[in-house]
């Protein structure tokens, strides 16, 4: 039987085996994408200046034959030349640093020039080898160069080490997915199949089989969760992919997928699945600072991160955040980073959209240039994807973040001081012109010379955080613009046709200049390409043409529609035809009508139930006028604010466990509780949500509405109805989550009897009525009857 083969690339294979040293992030330097083209433009002009038969970019590699595997490491020589009949391998390195500072060469690029140099000799039967390495600065083109020779013997002992010691790492792999694939073979479906599962099931197979995407739209309750990992994970183990990444839009929903996996694992899988969590839950810090100076666990982290990874990786199978710090306390190292690294060698990731799709967060390890695998996505809510998606391809710049800046540093940094004021000049004269217009916004053709202005500025910014002597406050501000800057620039490569560009006068942060994404498929999907099938499933997916246009590229992607599997006749959806939440309504008659359909709903019944707004200001509003003409003893109130901790979030969904009595929770539409919470059976039965949910009028959706009318599709629909009523679906979705659940649903707003709504309510909602202030009490009362 022949043999598995793994290849790893010379850059790779040092970066792992030899990195060492302190963590450190204080520093600008990002090895983003404008320094990687600069980077290549410096090697091309050194590699064309040298004389002689200086070769370029030659490709190397070898392969090593272990009992279990065969290692194939590969790579490009920068150069190699002749000189004084001595042969020379030559590697360049790009640099904002100060070249002249330096001692020695960094000794990860020092070991791949050694790779290059073994590979060579051997192939050549020479029994000697320099190498080169060339250090240039990406801004002064100054170059700086260190000299070393070795005998290939040295060489192949020094090599046969290294490779040794990643050997360790691959066999273990190798041994596990065995014991892996073997625990998959009987493994069954563990519950009995709701009406509907089947079909996700074997669609999510299907699509994985196929490499394919598929869009799932099925109500809360179905078990959407456990039918689209179920068919992931029998895949994973016919060899039909490697990885299962499953992206969440919050913790609560990773939380479910993590309870998905114990339970195949009680049926028998070996499946080992980390949950990616953010930096402040996992760091022991009170603020994540990742420096040598402030940090202990950052000194000196990279000489003991693989010992600390190696040892969790192979002991453990589940990775719980009190797991990862136990083992970090141990190894003294950071959690996080810990986590991130051990994140390369498990069958499944568990982590938020961002660690995929956002240009400046996304696992390198997985997403970086050039790289991609046999990765399954499962996208769990996906219509959250849209507006997240809008978020990380997006950028802008505030004129007054540039003018605070340059009056921090223009005396210490005159040159910087300028190139800032070049920026201020051009912004200003995009001021003018705004103003011109007398509207909030101005819609432009393209970023103009902004950028090449910006580009600039970057790179005086990284020289400037190189320095050591910077003071601490000066440095975060400085890195901070760094980012933003950065940020711009990356984005202002990708604008095209998907992009709108403008400028407005911010409440928040005065004028500035937006490089908007009005469709993130495209962007999206330049990740998903590097993965093989991804699968969006969400109980809110309508109309699914809207989010196929929105969320994928992939022309061939198809949809499937699950039916609930419960009872209509345990819940009643009724419509109120006499009150609105618009602006023009909102007045205390109307506050009063609307309080007084919630307490008519909630004193038919003891129990929970939550009531959904359009804001803050409209749920207060009402709920001053229910406390002082709806008030019974025996119904308490509870209500959302904004930027509850997670404390407090948790604190609040404990109210809806208790039994006793009847408990109305006021909550903001499209906020924290009205998705992703499960509340079963009597921990909630009724919701009543105000309003259709359409977003507020501003630059931004005003901008979406005009780019889809001129689509030809209808920008109202695009930039609020759909969206509006994404939230309101989901709100209604808290309230039957299991067959057993019982509940009322009510709408408040008489806009819900428009044919643009109604065409776009889900099937299942086919029985719903109507009702008025004077009626909805006894429509309510005869539905609880049913179950007196």
């Amino acid at each position: 039987m022949e043999k598995p083969r793994v290849r790893i690339s010379v850059r790779n294979l040092v970066e792992f085996i030899l990195r060492s040293g302190d963590l450190d992030n204080s520093s600008g330097t990002s090895g983003d994408k404008e320094a990687m083209l600069k980077g290549g433009r410096l090697h091309r002009k050194i590699q064309r200046s040298m004389k002689g038969d200086y070769q370029a970019e030659v490709s190397l590699k070898k392969e090593s034959e272990y009992d279990d595997v065969v290692i194939q490491v590969e790579g490009r020589a920068d150069g190699i030349f002749t000189e004084d009949g001595a042969v020379y391998i030559d590697e360049i390195k790009g640099t904002y640093g100060n070249i002249q500072a330096m001692d020695m060469p960094i000794p990860v690029h020092r070991a791949q020039a050694m790779c290059y140099g073994m590979i060579w000799g051997e192939k050549e039967g020479i029994s000697e080898i320099h190498i080169q390495m060339t250090y240039a600065h990406l801004e002064t083109e100054e170059t700086r160069r260190f000299r070393e020779d070795f005998s290939i013997e040295e060489l192949k002992g020094w090599y046969q080490k290294l490779l040794d010691a990643y050997h360790k790492w691959i066999a273990y792999s190798l041994n596990w997915k065995k014991e892996r694939n073997a625990s998959m073979k009987d493994l069954q479906f563990p519950f009995p199949y709701r009406e509907g599962q089947r079909d996700i099931v074997s669609g999510v197979y299907h699509t994985v089989s196929s490499g394919k995407t598929l869009f799932v739209q099925a109500p809360t309750g179905v078990g959407k969760t456990m039918s689209a990992i179920f068919p992931s994970v029998r895949a994973i183990g016919e060899g039909k992919s490697e990885t299962l990444f499953y992206l969440t839009a919050k913790t609560i929903t990773g939380t479910v997928a993590q309870e998905a996996f114990h339970i195949l694992r009680e049926k028998g899988l070996k499946f080992k699945v980390t949950a990616i969590t953010a930096k402040e839950k996992l760091c022991f810090q009170d603020t994540p600072e990742c420096t040598p100076e402030k940090c202990p666990y950052a000194k000196g982290h990279f000489d003991r991160v693989n010992d600390a990874v190696y040892e969790l990786w192979t002991t453990e199978e589940v990775y719980s955040r009190e797991v990862i710090r136990a083992h970090a306390e141990k190894w003294q190292v950071c959690p996080f980073e810990m986590c991130l690294d051990l994140s390369i060698w498990v069958d499944g990731i568990i982590c938020d959209y961002n660690y995929v799709f956002d240009p400046n967060v996304h696992l390198k390890r997985f997403f970086g240039e050039n790289i991609s695998g046999d990765h399954i996505f499962l996208i769990d809510e996906a219509h959250n994807l849209v507006e997240r998606g809008r978020e990380m391809y997006s950028a802008g710049i505030s004129r007054q973040s540039l003018v605070a800046l340059r009056k921090k540093i223009r005396k210490r940094f005159s040159k910087l001081a300028r190139t800032l004021d070049k920026a201020n000049r051009q912004m200003m004269e995009l001021e003018e012109n705004l103003a011109e217009t007398g509207k909030g916004y101005q819609v432009l053709p393209n970023p103009g010379v902004l950028p090449i202005t910006f580009l600039t500025i970057s790179g005086e910014l990284e020289e400037i955080l190189e320095e050591k002597e910077l003071e601490e406050e000066l440095r975060r501000e400085i890195l901070e613009f760094y980012f933003i800057v950065r940020d711009f620039l990356n984005v202002s490569e990708l604008v095209d046709e998907n992009y709108v560009v403008y400028t407005e006068n911010s409440a928040e942060e005065g004028f500035r200049l937006r490089l908007f994404c009005v469709n993130p498929a495209e962007n999206l999907g330049e990740y998903l390409k590097k993965g093989k099938s991804a699968i969006f499933f969400s109980a809110t997916m309508f109309p699914m043409l809207y989010y196929r246009e929105l969320l994928t590229t992939d022309r061939d992607a198809y949809g499937i529609y699950v039916q609930s599997p419960f009872p209509k006749e345990n819940r009643r959806i009724l419509i109120g035809s006499d009150v609105s939440s618009r602006y023009t309504r909102r007045n205390r008659a109307e506050y009063r009508k609307i309080a007084g359909y919630i307490a008519r709903c909630v004193w038919q019944r003891q129990g929970n139930y939550m009531v959904f707004f359009p804001s803050y200001r409209l749920m207060e509003d009402v709920l001053q006028v229910y406390e002082e003409e709806f008030s019974v003893d025996w119904v308490r109130c509870v209500c959302q604010t904004p930027d509850m901790t997670e404390q407090e979030r948790e604190g609040f969904l404990e109210e809806f466990q208790e039994r006793e009595g009847t408990l109305v929770g006021f909550c903001v539409l499209g906020g924290i509780f009205s998705e992703g919470v499960d509340l079963t059976g009597e921990s909630l039965i009724g919701a009543v949500i105000v309003g259709t949910g359409l977003p507020q009028i501003g630059s931004q959706r005003e901008i979406l509405k005009e780019y889809y009318d001129k689509k030809n599709h209808c920008g109202f629909d695009y930039a609020y109805r759909y969206p509006g009523m994404n939230k309101v679906l989901q709100a209604a979705g808290r309230v039957i989550r299991t067959k057993e659940d019982k509940g009322v649903i009510l709408l408040l707003d008489d806009r819900f009897w428009d044919r643009d709504y109604q065409e776009i309510f889900p099937r299942e909602w086919q029985d719903r009525t109507g009702c008025r202030l004077d009626t909805v009490e006894g429509a309510v009362e005869t539905f609880w009857k049913r179950f007196t």
